[in-house]
């Protein structure tokens, strides 16, 4: 009787032990636009959850045309999710605004200390001077080549702009589309913006659109604009009709040698055909001894909901995608430079982009002139669309796109 009882009790001591742990538990929600990237983001919170058992996480992934509204909408209505996977810039103010981040700091997220200055400017809202979101990647504009194609027809990537259009007149004259670049998809535009004409536009002019200085009817500007649409007629065939999908396809085939665009298009090129032998160029300068440059930005952060009852295990997971592991990871599964300091490096394009991030000036509208509207990004991209459709000469694109920043941007209003 007495060993039955003891047997009972230690039964119920049982059952309340383990109801205690799964009441214990607690379950995070973290939204994302990356569907791309749903493998590795599930691999890293299983990592994440053997090091907290007492917290487990839900990721979420929407549609990236559609992730900003579904999230304000979410936000605005006092829900949404605990830990947020965030734009930066002027994206990350919309929501960072209204107060539906919580802020961070070197207290509750001492990890921030892993960042670069710039890294940590692309995710502080200017008004108060509060970081919102830890950062998770720094992209790059440049150009993507395939090695074979290069190798097999002797030629090399060039440095200058006249290296470049000769290199482009010699593959079409072998029947190879040089670039397979399309413009149908608007934001496409700024991208060859960024890939093609940066170390042509140089630091210097950066500096001085930023002080007013000058302005975007600047001839550095204007003649820049020119060059892109003189190599535009190497571009994929008809390409105001290709959009950004078929230019890709264009190029994971093997029916193009080069495709201007981000640092992060060499994973997908290589996810879809991994036969391919990549390389990276920067964009070529006006003439030898110039500097060359790629565009780069911070893609966006990870934030914590500033209404979530759950704020210590947000934060746990957000100081967790802070560290030198989760970078690390990151920069080698998903081929994406992560901004954190201390990582390891592993594959090799992606040493190439962190060297020739060395060197570079802001992917310049995004960093600058997305804040407010009319966005210099939508006016870039529109009116370079029509330029390259030969609706506008360059000079009434320049022209354009700065009328509509001159509307709010003080310094163009001397």
């Amino acid at each position: 009787m007495k060993l039955t009882r003891r047997i009972l009790m230690s039964a119920a001591a049982g059952f309340l032990l383990s109801g205690s742990a799964a009441m214990a538990q607690t379950e995070l929600t973290f939204w994302s636009w990356r569907q791309e990237d749903k493998a590795f983001y599930q691999d890293i919170i299983k990592k994440f959850q053997a090091k907290e058992p007492g917290i487990t996480v839900k990721f979420e992934t929407y549609a990236p045309e559609n992730y900003q509204t579904i999230l304000s909408t979410a936000l605005a209505a006092g829900r949404g999710p605990d830990v947020i996977q965030v734009r930066a810039y002027g994206n990350l103010e919309t929501i960072a605004t209204p107060g539906y981040l919580l802020a961070l700091d070197r207290q509750n997220v001492p990890e921030l200390a892993n960042f670069p200055e710039p890294a940590l400017a692309a995710e502080t809202l200017r008004s108060d001077g509060k970081v919102y979101a830890v950062p998770f990647a720094m992209q790059a504009q440049l150009v993507v080549y395939n090695k074979k194609i290069f190798k097999d027809n002797g030629v090399n990537p060039p440095k200058t702009w006249d290296e470049m259009m000769a290199l482009a007149q010699a593959l079409k004259a072998k029947n190879i589309n040089p670039f397979s670049n399309g413009t149908a998809t608007a934001w496409q535009n700024e991208t060859i913006v960024g890939g093609l004409l940066s170390s042509m536009l140089g630091k210097e002019f950066e500096a001085d659109i930023v002080s007013g200085k000058a302005n975007f009817t600047d001839p550095r500007f204007v003649n820049a604009l020119a060059k892109l649409k003189d190599i535009s007629q190497y571009f994929a065939p008809n390409f105001t009709g290709v959009d950004y999908p078929s230019s890709q396809q264009l190029f994971v085939a093997g029916r193009a040698a080069m495709f201007a665009g981000g640092s992060y298009e060499v994973a997908n090129f290589k996810n879809q055909n991994p036969t391919l032998d990549l390389g990276v160029f920067p964009a070529p300068v006006l003439k030898a001894g110039d500097q060359a440059l790629i565009a780069t930005y911070y893609d966006g952060g990870y934030a914590v909901n500033a209404k979530t009852e759950k704020k210590d295990a947000a934060l746990k997971f957000v100081r967790f995608l802070a560290t030198p592991e989760y970078g690390t990871a990151f920069t080698n599964t998903l081929k994406n430079l992560s901004p954190i300091k201390g990582i390891k490096i592993e594959d090799p394009i992606t040493q190439e982009v962190a060297k020739l991030a060395e060197n570079s000036m802001s992917y310049l509208m995004l960093v600058r002139f997305r804040y407010q509207e009319p966005s210099g990004s939508v006016l870039l991209q529109s009116n370079v669309q029509k330029m390259l459709a030969g609706q506008q000469t360059p000079e009434q694109a320049a022209a354009e796109i700065n009328k509509g920043i001159t509307t709010y941007y003080k310094p163009f209003q001397k």
